[in-house]
């Protein structure tokens, strides 16, 4: 990838076109008119098309299956031969919460999640890390649950599971790239109301708002200006920390 001057911030957004996608490319351009945003969806690039008319010229939309690990691999090398080098990725792919019991574990469906979250947050970061640590700057954020955080709920291990492995991978990468000037963090929301919850009992739904301190649920705007901090030129001393954003319901 070309690596152009960090002053000219390109951001690598995959889940683009998730809810907590559209608000954070928002409030990233939103002033800043030389800045890129590389956004992956798959299959749903339609959800782009009014930030795309506000922000023209500055998002450039892939769709890629992140399960497919061949495609992944064909997306970093377009990304590569066709796109500045990213200063920033952000990771927020994740298959929907299907709140069932271990005894009905769906062996398929957790594979494809972790192609998803993980095996393909690998091949990217294998594919970016490089040349943000020769350029001796980058932002990497990840966005895990407060499910990880103390006792999760019941009926929830693959979810647990997946998210798990990227709080993993970020203390990892957090350890090595810090002498690079690279920082490597998590925001954790809590129950947050977004088309992500599509499986999830309405019932349940009620229920954590109910259980929440400050007595609803999150939403992509209680997590975006976190995830906007972690970002920031300001927060360049603080790495591998997942930022809980909870309403006070998860406490570390």
């Amino acid at each position: 990838m070309r690596e152009d001057s960090i002053m000219s911030y390109t951001y690598l957004i995959t889940g683009a076109t998730s809810d907590v996608g559209r608000a954070l490319i928002a409030r990233l351009l939103d002033g800043a008119p030389d800045a890129l945003v590389l956004a992956q969806g798959c299959g749903d690039l339609d959800k782009l098309a009014s930030l795309c008319q506000r922000f023209p010229g500055q998002i450039r939309p892939f769709d890629v299956d992140l399960s497919d690990r061949a495609k992944v691999d064909t997306f970093m090398q377009l990304l590569e031969a066709a796109a500045p080098a990213p200063t920033h990725f952000i990771h927020l792919p994740a298959l929907p919460v299907v709140n069932t019991k271990f005894k009905a574990f769906d062996q398929t469906r957790f594979d494809k999640d972790l192609e998803i979250e993980v095996h393909s947050a690998i091949r990217i970061c294998r594919g970016i890390l490089p040349a943000m640590a020769r350029a001796k700057f980058g932002r990497v954020l990840f966005i895990q649950t407060s499910y990880t955080i103390g006792c999760p709920p019941k009926n929830t291990a693959a979810y647990v599971m997946a998210k798990s492995a990227i709080g993993g991978l970020v203390k990892s990468l957090a350890v090595e790239y810090a002498k690079f000037g690279v920082t490597v963090n998590c925001v954790a929301p809590s129950m947050m109301e977004t088309h992500f919850l599509k499986d999830t009992p309405d019932l349940i739904v009620q229920a954590a708002a109910a259980d929440n301190p400050m007595g609803r649920n999150a939403t992509p705007e209680d997590v975006v200006p976190a995830m906007a901090f972690l970002l920031s030129d300001e927060a360049g001393f603080i790495t591998g920390v997942t930022l809980p954003v909870t309403g006070g319901s998860a406490i570390v």
